[in-house]
């Protein structure tokens, strides 16, 4: 009986201890998996972390090259408005200029009464030999296009306009004729 008892107490302590050991494994186990559940979530956050670092990075950077993309249309736009202002100046300048060396002296009414009083009486001489010389002119420009009048007719309305502008006096002809009054005048 006491055999029996042994025997039967021996296999319950091995039953305990291999209860023991297989809880011990158990808890090994589910130690390792919860270890193994916190590092995932860790490197999840972690990835999740630079993710969102990475798409901050790339609304900056996209931000960056919209600004410099607004900045250089900005300056295009200002480069553009500034030749558009100087080509304005320049036309203005250059029919100011037209202006001063047009046929009949200067376009406005009022130009005229101000240069007068500042004339001196050689420059009044100088006007009326400036009359003088336009006298002369018109009246050869007339024979000379009732000459080529004919002629004219005969070519193509471009050759036309082209001869026409050629026969036309020349600024620098009308101020060579103007002094050359001035001088057989005085």
């Amino acid at each position: 009986m006491l055999r029996t008892e042994e025997r039967q107490r021996l296999a319950r302590e091995r039953r305990e201890e291999r209860e023991k050991q297989h809880a011990a494994k158990e808890t090994q186990i589910l130690e390792k998996e919860r270890k193994a559940k916190l590092q995932y979530e860790k490197q999840l956050e972690e990835r999740q972390r630079k993710l969102k670092e990475m798409k901050q990075k790339e609304e900056q950077r996209r931000a960056a090259v919209e600004e410099k993309r607004k900045q250089k249309i900005e300056e295009e736009k200002e480069r553009y408005e500034a030749v558009l202002h100087r080509t304005l100046e320049r036309s203005q300048r250059l029919e100011t200029r037209q202006k001063r060396w047009s046929w009949g002296g200067s376009v406005t009414p009022d130009s005229e009464g101000k240069t007068a009083s500042r004339r001196s009486p050689s420059t009044a001489n100088l006007k009326q030999g400036e009359a003088a010389v336009s006298k002369r002119l018109s009246s050869s420009a007339a024979l000379l296009n009732a000459s080529d009048r004919t002629r004219r007719s005969q070519l193509s309305p471009l050759d036309s306009s082209v001869i026409s502008r050629l026969l036309a006096p020349t600024q620098a002809f009308l101020a060579r004729s103007k002094s050359a009054a001035t001088l057989s005048a005085d």
